[in-house]
């Protein structure tokens, strides 16, 4: 009976949730009238979301349906209007083709939305944040599946831009605790990166401002991300951090930037996994979000 429990506890933590309670704890969470969102919030921030629930919550936290669900069909029927409005405008004034690829698509629809259209869109996709901005509309639109939920994953990925407007503000006080916090964690690591002029000069921008989509892998990045749409981008840095000192064997061997980032971009499923766990490991140990969030115990969403 032990080893019985133990091989499904493994199997529940391999398929996206620690236990059963866990599981059951969210599905309670989502019968409620109307949806809290503030527990789903904090069930996101303290547990790995199960796959088969992750498109439904990213929704409902990024306010894509309201917490209202007698209203989800219509405000989704909304939704697909003005999808289907903002890919018809850019494909009359020819920015897009009807066979342009999804995440190029979405991502202009989105420029468009937010009025940042330009006669020159190309310029302005060109830019460093609207490049980290692609790679990471190119991962949501296999993560989520644009071929057959389009208009789920252009609203997602709308919400996840948003918050990535926040991040690059941020970006120069992310880079600065991430260099404390290797010097802090990793010495010997730090004053080498120091010494071959690479600390300061890593891609902070392009990492922050695409999530990391593009280095860690699509089938690990959502665990990190389910912590950015719950409201604490914080995470990031531990990612940085992780991923410098998981691979400082070679990092420590390396005598400049062009070596540094050729082993980080060519970081393996394997790592990658490792990375997200021991990033979202850490950053729990400092406290993540959860202190300025509402204080909802464990108890009390499973109590719920």
């Amino acid at each position: 009976m032990t080893d019985e429990r133990n091989f499904r506890s493994s199997y529940y933590e391999k398929v996206g949730f620690r236990s059963v309670e866990e599981k059951k704890s969210l599905e309670i969470l989502l019968k409620e009238r109307p949806l809290d969102k503030a527990k789903l919030k904090q069930f996101c921030l303290r547990f790995a979301v199960p796959a088969i629930y992750r498109n439904l919550l990213w929704k409902i936290i990024l306010g894509v349906v309201p917490v209202y669900t007698e209203s989800h069909a219509f405000v989704t029927a909304q939704r697909k209007i003005e999808f289907d409005d903002l890919k018809r405008a850019l494909c009359t004034i020819k920015t897009v083709e009807e066979n342009s690829k999804p995440h190029h698509l979405f991502l202009t629809m989105w420029i468009l939305r937010s009025r940042r259209v330009s006669l020159d869109m190309n310029a302005v996709l060109e830019t460093p944040l609207l490049k980290a901005m692609s790679q990471l509309a190119e991962s949501v639109t296999q993560i989520i599946d644009a071929t057959h939920e389009p208009v789920d994953t252009f609203w997602v990925l709308g919400g996840l831009l948003d918050i990535v407007q926040k991040i690059h503000g941020d970006v120069g006080r992310l880079q600065e605790c991430t260099c404390t916090l290797l010097e802090r964690e990793d010495s010997e690591l730090h004053r080498h990166l120091v010494k071959i002029s690479t600390l300061q000069f890593l891609p902070y921008e392009t990492w922050f401002c695409s999530c990391f989509a593009g280095t860690i892998s699509d089938s690990s990045i959502p665990k990190i991300w389910d912590k950015i749409v719950a409201g604490s981008y914080k995470i990031l840095v531990f990612v940085t951090l992780v991923t410098l000192t998981s691979l400082r064997r070679l990092l420590l061997r390396c005598e400049g930037i062009d070596y540094v980032l050729d082993c980080i971009n060519n970081i393996s499923e394997e790592t990658a996994e490792m990375i997200v766990n021991k990033a979202i490991e850490l950053w729990q140990q400092s406290g993540s979000a959860l202190a300025s969030m509402s204080q909802i115990t464990v108890n009390s969403v499973q109590n719920t």
